[in-house]
This record gives C-alpha cells, structure tokens and sequence, in this order.
C-alpha cells in the first residue's frame, strides 16, 4: 500500500488563464532544487504519489492540478483547453518564484500536461532549467507511419471518456474499475485507490463524483488529435528527457510507439521504460523517478 501525500508546507492559488484559480501545492525539502510536477488527462497529481514522493527530502516540489481537474473549482469549459493549460503551466512556475525565490527548476509532466509544456516551452517562453516529459500522446503530420494507430487511440479515447460513468457510492468502485482495465492492471500497491481519492469529490447528494467532467476529459482527447506537435528537441532552448512507454512490450501503446519516432527523427533523450505502457508512472514509479534523478544530475539540478 502506498503512504498519503503528507499535508503542504504551503499552498498558493495563481490566477490562471481567463480567470480559473489553480492551487499549487508546496511540498518537499525548502532548499532544494524546485520540481513542477503534474498529469495526465482525467488524473490529478495526487494520484502519482508513489513516483513522487521519493523526490521529498532532496527537492522541493510544487504539485498542481490542471484546470478543472483534481483540487481545483470548476472553470469555465470553454476556456478548457491546451491553449490555456500552456499558459497556466507558465504562471504556475512565476508564482513559485514570485513567492518562494527563484532557484534551479526542472518540470515534469504526463502525457496532457507534457504536451501543455511543450506548448508553453515553444510557444509562451523557455522559463524551466529543464524538462522531463512522460509519454506526451502527440500526433504526427499524414502520412507519418504511425499516425494511423495515433488517431484510433485518441478516437477511442475521446468516445470512451464522453460515455464514463460518473458517480460512485465511494472511491473503491473507481479503483476496482481501474484495476480491471488492461491499462490498469500493472500499476503499483496502492495506486489504484490514491488515484481514485484524488479524482473524486464527495457529491451533494451523496456519492462521490469525478472531479473532472467526462465531457472536458473527452475534449481534451479530441484536442490532442488537432495539435500538430511534434518538435526536434533543438527546438527547446534547454535540456528535455523524454521517458515513454515500451515500444517493444506485447500489444504496446500507440503513445509509445509514437514517441519511439519522435525521438528517433527529433533527436531527444530518450528512455523507454522496459515492460510498460502509457501510464508509466503508475506501473513503475521508483523506475520512473530513478530515471529522472539521473537526468537531473547530468543537467545539474540536485
């Protein structure tokens, strides 16, 4: 089983993009190097606490949530897109420094959230030391051989999260949903419930409820398909590792063959971590977390 997220040193609410509030938790060692850490589609950071809990006692570590998503209030839907999440990601790291000092950063982010780093690092401003992306999910140009396996697993995505249930009488059901779904069956001890407890919001009428709608989960796949991402690493003025799925693995993921080829034509650092798919982070956290230390002491950040 896994240990709860211990409560925050501090917590600040940054004004986001058109007007949503994002709670961005400080936890960690004061004096350490600064990580920005958040997650996928449809997750929330808490859920990932076993891969990021060991980081703790060297490093402080600034945990948000995306918009609409985990300990946030709802926003507007409209606004419910990368466009705002990229410039989101950019505040978030500003009121860290405004309010904690500026000091050697590094981001690291899953899938939806690394592909809004992505989005903030070439479109908004360069304002990390370094960046770690797990898994971004992006789409190549036509004609790219691996566009076509892209496309269905957005498309599936996208119809599978409009149609997922939304209420539940208490966190185990959605932990036990998790656990039985092929993507879920490999995750570590604990995950699975942590995961669900910090999706869900207890419902007026009784119930727990997703704190993400499915509607804006749904969207966000959707998106994904439009967003014509796929850089050369030069194209980031500073150090990025990108950690993906398992290529190799029985059945992999489109995402990670996918990023098999980003990394092939853009010229990253690239690990494929051995044996897992698109939620790597939750499949083998001390694996994941091992390989971002490594990074990060080649690129200086300790």
């Amino acid at each position: 089983m896994t240990s709860p997220i211990p409560t925050p040193r501090a917590i600040i609410n940054v004004a986001g993009a058109g007007g949503a509030v994002i709670g961005v938790r400080r936890h960690g060692n004061p004096d350490g190097s600064r990580l920005i850490i958040s997650h996928g589609n449809g997750f929330a950071i808490d859920g990932y606490g076993a891969f990021w809990r060991g980081f703790l006692a060297d490093f402080e570590v600034m945990a948000f949530d995306a918009r609409n998503h985990g300990w946030n209030a709802a926003s507007d839907p409209v606004d419910h897109d990368y466009a705002h999440m990229a410039r989101d990601l950019d505040l978030v790291q500003a009121a860290a420094e405004a309010e904690f000092g500026r000091k050697p950063t590094a981001g690291l982010f899953h899938s939806m959230s690394a592909q809004a780093a992505m989005i903030a690092a070439l479109e908004v401003g360069w304002r990390l030391d370094a960046l770690v992306l797990f898994d971004p999910p992006n789409t190549p140009a036509d004609g790219h051989p691996t566009r076509a396996a892209m496309l269905r697993y957005l498309d599936m995505l996208t119809a599978w999260a409009a149609g997922r249930r939304e209420r539940f009488t208490e966190p185990g059901e959605l932990a036990a949903d998790y656990a039985a779904v092929r993507a879920g069956r490999h995750w570590s001890g604990g995950s699975h419930l942590a995961m669900a407890e910090a999706v869900l919001r207890q419902a007026d009428r009784g119930g727990w409820r997703l704190r993400c709608p499915p509607a804006l989960e749904a969207s966000m796949y959707a998106q994904g398909i439009a967003l014509d991402l796929w850089p050369k690493a030069n194209a980031f003025p500073g150090p990025v590792k990108l950690i993906a799925g398992d290529p190799e693995r029985e059945r992999p993921d489109a995402t990670a063959l996918a990023n098999e080829a980003l990394a092939r034509e853009g010229g990253y650092d690239y690990l494929a971590m051995p044996g897992t798919g698109h939620l790597l982070q939750l499949e083998k956290p001390q694996a994941c977390a091992d390989a971002v230390r490594e990074f990060l002491v080649r690129v200086g950040i300790t």
